[in-house]
């Protein structure tokens, strides 16, 4: 007869020992990262988001030794993109840049959401924020905010007015106006602001409520005529374009904001190793020059208060989207 094997005391610890290291294996942070990265913007490319995303995904590029690849997956005002991160593996290797629309403002516009933006994401760091450029097309005949109400109401509801996308900041920052000034206007969604900005100067489209990375430089060279901010104060760049509030609309206070979300389920380790070195680049007086070259706010928020941050946002839109009036049963 065959003798059973007893393994002894020493074998079992060490086959234990092995056991454990493989499990701790995929969370400890001084592993990562050993491949390339992912940065999923769920917009176009040359949009505001596409903008910081490319800045900040430099950065990482060079702080923790990996590939920073960013891509585009556009549609449905970001949730197909946002929908890809959200279903990824919660390994550290695919991240999204979120927007207030994506990880605020689309669940309550869209009535069937395709991810959960409470549970489905954890919150790395907010990188920047941007108020919204109220921009024309220089055919229409307005100078300031109260031209462009008289205009508009000529029109008779067949203005245009261009988004990056229906429930983004810029389509409800059009929504807003129109009930607070009593008028109509006709809303085009695009996948993104590079394109809307493109028909803009194009004179497919006359209004866009655009977030200032993609319109400043053409409010620059003349190609788009810029009647105000949405911040609570004047941009820097455009210090002779007055606030909302200045042109005679008080309480008109919108914009967005743009951060890195990881699938839930992503190791603590991994999402502070990210965190800091967001943090690390926002720290650099470099960066933060880029990111206002672009028009964006250098905002700068670590995990645990970007989280905090993101819920309030969330909560905030909702009342807005109700004002307005607006969703999609999608």
């Amino acid at each position: 007869m065959h003798q059973r094997y007893k393994p002894s005391r020493r074998s079992l610890l060490a086959v234990l020992a092995a056991t454990a290291a493989c499990v701790a294996l995929p969370v400890q942070a001084d592993t990562y990262p050993s491949k390339p990265i992912r940065v999923v913007v769920p917009f176009a490319a040359g949009g505001n988001t596409d903008i910081v995303a490319r800045l900040i995904g430099r950065d990482l590029q060079k702080a923790l030794g990996q590939p920073v690849v960013v891509e585009n997956r556009p549609g449905a005002s970001g949730n197909i993109g946002a929908d890809i991160v959200a279903k990824s593996a919660p390994d550290g290797y695919t991240f999204l840049m979120g927007t207030v629309g994506t990880n605020a403002i689309n669940a309550s516009f869209y009535r069937k959401m395709p991810y959960d933006t409470t549970k489905d994401f954890t919150a790395v760091a907010m990188v920047a924020s941007v108020p919204n450029i109220l921009v024309v097309n220089p055919a229409v005949p307005a100078k300031n905010v109260k031209e462009l109400t008289q205009f508009v109401k000529s029109e008779n509801g067949k203005a245009t007015f261009a988004s990056s996308g229906a429930g983004s900041s810029i389509h409800l920052s059009g929504e807003l106006y129109k009930v607070m000034t009593g008028t109509q206007m006709v809303h085009v969604p695009y996948k993104g602001s590079a394109l809307a900005v493109t028909d803009l100067m194009g004179g497919q489209v006359q209004i866009m409520f655009d977030n200032a990375p993609t319109s400043l430089p053409f409010v620059k060279s003349g190609k788009l005529k810029a009647l105000a901010v949405t911040g609570t104060q004047r941009m820097s760049a455009l210090p002779n374009v007055p606030t909302m509030e200045e042109a005679g609309l008080p309480g008109f206070v919108t914009g967005s904001w743009f951060g890195l979300f990881a699938p839930a389920g992503t190791p603590r380790e991994i999402v502070s190793k990210v965190s800091d070195a967001v943090m690390a680049a926002m720290r650099r007086p470099e960066f933060r020059e880029q990111l206002a070259n672009a028009g964006a706010e250098p905002d700068p928020k670590p995990a645990a208060e970007f989280h905090t941050f993101a819920l309030a946002e969330k909560a905030r839109w909702e009342k807005v989207v109700k004002a307005a009036g607006v969703s999609v049963n999608e």
